[in-house]
């Protein structure tokens, strides 16, 4: 990454002993943010279906897909964290700036309506594996769920609620301790990162589709992005890095620590996920799961109570993790490209068509659940419609953080332009995949 240029004004060296003092100290926990709740927010219940259904199938032999996975979605995270850090505005609005409004709003209809089925699915997971766990009823569990998270979202003040979130990214660890409940051949495990073995078939790429398609995901980039907005406003002297470079040495640091310990904790979990349907469901010959409860529920004969209670109260907590983000990020991409007032520092009647968009898109994912959908097909279609919205966005992504005009001097690095277009081409090639095996 470029070094920021540096004023020398007594202001700004007050600024940076002020920072010091303040965000860059304490736990390394206490650093941590957008990219960690965005990281965290990638397992949700639809993701852990994803994972477990690949280790259900293929035993470890997946496993690598997560060593690609990193630095690809690493890199496409720090591009978003970067162009809202440094223009100050999120993506729909950057993207705006470089393509047509109305090509800008046509991709923020489509994320909007894969992310409702997405929280749609999240919920109907959620409120399965709380009847697997507690034997009451799912459907008003699935309600309750679905409301408590829109009051939180619509009345709990920003900072309070970021901080709940972030959090709440502790219940992923679930996932990593059912690995050390049950078996796991570390031996296969190993071999399954580097020396894979499975056969080139239709059902094979469709999982690795799968996979890329969940880890990254078009919801994720405007999330990131729009958070780091947020972050300027909550410090009275922080500013855009283009009108306050000197700020940049030390949010580029943040940014940095903050979006691979997110994307960490993702994938950990993701191969904790994978390694523990492996070592159960696969061995047991139960290759085909439908949902993230179907796991919790085969894993209880199999791997015991104890890996079930774990894995289903996992699955509520990643719900109540994700459904903020998937309708926060809809409402930001939406009320951006309208140039609507925007933000969750806002209270609901500040900023009505934002938190309209909130509402909407989490009372229409309620409303899948009365609905004769078949929720995993449902999850398929969605799968397919980001894979198509993440390509244009992702290019357009590449195309701001490259220009000089929209980022001053803090374009991205060679290597970020190159991870970020390699992921794009990828992202690209899943696409076309996806019509083909569809």
């Amino acid at each position: 990454m470029q070094e920021p240029a540096r004023a020398g004004s007594a202001d700004t060296d007050e600024f940076s002993e002020r920072s010091a003092r303040g965000r860059m100290e304490g736990s390394v926990f206490r650093k941590l943010g957008p990219g960690l709740i965005t990281g965290a927010a990638d397992d949700d219940p639809s993701g852990i279906a994803t994972y477990s259904q690949a280790g259900a199938q293929f035993g470890f032999n997946m496993l690598w897909t997560m060593l690609l996975t990193y630095p690809l979605m690493s890199a496409i995270q720090l591009i978003s964290a970067r162009i809202g850090r440094v223009t100050g505005c999120g993506l729909a609005t950057n993207l705006g700036k470089i393509w047509p409004k109305q090509l800008v709003f046509g991709l923020v209809l489509l994320l909007f309506a894969a992310n409702t089925i997405n929280i749609g699915a999240n919920l109907a997971a959620m409120g399965a594996s709380f009847q697997l766990a507690t034997g009451l009823p799912s459907l008003p569990a699935t309600i309750a769920f679905a409301f408590l998270s829109l009051i939180l979202q619509l009345f709990v003040p920003y900072e309070r609620y970021a901080g709940y979130l972030k959090w709440l990214t502790m219940v992923l660890l679930a996932y990593v301790a059912v690995v050390f409940v049950v078996k796991i051949r570390w031996v296969a495990a190993a071999k399954g990162f580097v020396m894979p073995s499975f056969p080139l078939t239709g059902d094979s790429f469709t999982v690795i589709v799968a996979i890329l398609g969940t880890t990254i995901s078009p919801y994720l980039f405007f999330w990131q992005s729009s958070q780091e907005v947020e972050e300027i406003g909550r410090e009275e002297e922080a500013k855009p890095l283009k009108k306050a470079p000197w700020q940049a040495a030390r949010e580029f640091v943040r940014i940095r620590l903050d979006t691979f310990a997110g994307m960490a904790l993702s994938n950990v979990v993701a191969v904790a996920i994978m390694m523990s349907t492996a070592a159960t469901l696969h061995v047991s010959g139960k290759t085909e799961v439908g949902s993230a409860a179907d796991v919790a529920e085969a894993l209880k004969p199999i791997a015991g109570d104890f890996a079930f209670i774990l894995f289903s109260l996992g699955i509520v907590g990643t719900g109540m993790l994700s459904i903020p983000v998937l309708a926060g990020s809809a409402a930001y991409a939406f009320g951006e490209s309208r140039d609507w007032k925007c933000g969750l520092d806002n209270q609901p009647w500040e900023a009505v068509g934002f938190y309209s968009v909130i509402a909407a898109a989490t009372l229409c994912g309620l409303s899948i659940e009365f609905a004769p959908v078949d929720p995993v097909k449902a999850l398929f279609w969605s799968a397919v419609v980001n894979g198509f919205v993440a390509v244009p966005i992702m290019a357009g992504m590449m195309m701001v953080v490259a220009s000089a005009s929209a980022m001053k001097q803090f374009t991205a690095s060679a290597l970020l332009l190159a991870l970020g277009w390699t992921a794009t081409a990828i992202m690209g090639i899943a696409a076309i995949a996806m019509i083909v095996l569809a």
